[in-house]
């Protein structure tokens, strides 16, 4: 999980949402403005090295809307991009568990009849609690919420130990996901659910949350599949990208192969990428806690990268489709890889595990590969629905 390393070391652009820009003003923080793959200038924060858990805080919080790293290449970095990718992820499911307990809690019985003997203090998703109270409240029902919330995570921790399937390592990694997706949950939904411990519909309530959080804990089961499939695609650029740049300085006299496993011809050819620029970018755009419906819960990831070979295979997919906009799926675009240039049969495999995955746990997933108008960048995008 996401809390391995306590640092990770990954330079990346972090594109703030109003919430997020106001809180860095109030403290003082300058903020940068910078360019991003696509071209859009935006404000936010550059990191060279961040901890993963300060920045899941602010993705919970709403202060992210991007994410971005730009690489001339990325083996290096796999197991730290990989954490980002997998920290987004659980960061959006934790926040849409959170929103749907919410909902299910104000639409429950024991708020419905709550509502009808107190119109005057009804509790909605409007009702507004003074902060330092809500604390001292859970502080005074501390012991109260450690029961209850054994008493939802008991059927899970037995599930879990009993799964032969899983390794001890693994067991402990499910256990410590289902503390954190109840720990995710904002402290008001605590709240309502100490203050109406015992009532009519309280054990309906309880049925409720523990029943998500099997969902919720099942969809989790993603992350690890998007990060394998988003290094596949990086590293096909990566592969991509080194290739073009060796013809280019040894005028083919080097055998391909060294180029990706020789060490010292593959720095020669890095360095020469960087000198140029021709970086491969990866981003995340998180869909915002107030966007509109169904929105909240859109991932999309987006690699960008200078390709002019892919260019010729579009050409001959699009003449074939006829079509007006240089798009397809990503399923297609790997069938149409000229032989030799990536691990297509990898890149299929990544994928078809990915939707499977995604139907299996109702999420939805599409995949896109287009041409960005006058530049040579091939835009491949993932959309994840949660």
């Amino acid at each position: 999980m996401q809390e391995r390393k306590s640092v990770l070391d990954l330079p990346v652009k972090v594109v703030l949402t109003e919430e997020g820009t106001s809180f860095f003003i109030r403290k003082g923080k300058n903020l940068k403005r910078f360019k991003l793959a696509d071209n859009v200038e935006e404000y936010g924060i550059i990191l060279d090295s961040f901890s993963p858990v300060s920045l899941q805080r602010m993705m919970l919080v709403d202060y992210i809307s991007k994410v971005e790293i730009s690489k001339s290449e990325f083996m290096t970095s796999r197991q730290e991009i990989m954490d980002l990718s997998k920290l987004v992820v659980y960061s959006m499911l934790y926040r849409q568990y959170d929103s749907y307990i919410f909902a299910r809690v104000l639409a429950s019985d024991v708020i419905k009849k709550w509502n009808r003997l107190n119109p005057a203090n009804i509790i909605d998703d409007k009702t507004k609690i003074n902060d330092t109270f809500l604390q001292s409240v859970l502080k005074d029902k501390e012991k109260d919420l450690q029961e209850i919330k054994q008493q939802i995570l008991a059927p899970m921790r037995a599930y879990i130990s009993k799964n032969s399937a899983l390794l001890p390592e693994e067991k402990n990694v499910q256990l410590l996901l289902s503390e954190k997706f109840l720990g995710n949950l904002r402290p008001f939904t605590w709240f309502i659910i100490a203050k109406f411990k015992g009532a009519d519909g309280y054990e309906q309530l309880l049925k409720d949350v523990r029943t998500s959080l099997a969902e919720y804990m099942e969809k989790s089961k993603i992350a690890e599949y998007v990060s394998l499939m988003i290094m596949e695609l990086a590293m096909n650029a990566e592969n991509s990208n080194l290739k073009r740049e060796a013809k280019a300085i040894f005028k083919g006299a080097v055998d391909m192969n060294a180029v990706l496993f020789d060490p010292n011809i593959r720095r020669q050819v890095i360095d020469s990428l960087e000198r140029r620029g021709e970086l491969v970018y990866l981003s995340w755009k998180i869909g915002s806690r107030n966007a509109s419906i169904g929105t909240q819960g859109r991932l999309q990831i987006t690699l960008y990268n200078k390709e002019s070979e892919y260019q010729n295979v579009k050409e001959a997919f699009d003449e074939k489709k006829n079509a007006d906009l240089k798009k397809k799926s990503l399923q297609d675009f790997y069938k149409q890889l000229p032989d030799g240039d990536a691990n297509t049969e990898l890149g299929l495999y990544y994928l078809s595990y990915l939707s499977e995955a995604c139907e299996k746990v109702n999420v939805k997933f599409e995949s896109l590969v287009n041409q960005m108008p006058g530049a040579d960048l091939t835009v491949i995008t993932l959309v994840l629905n949660m």
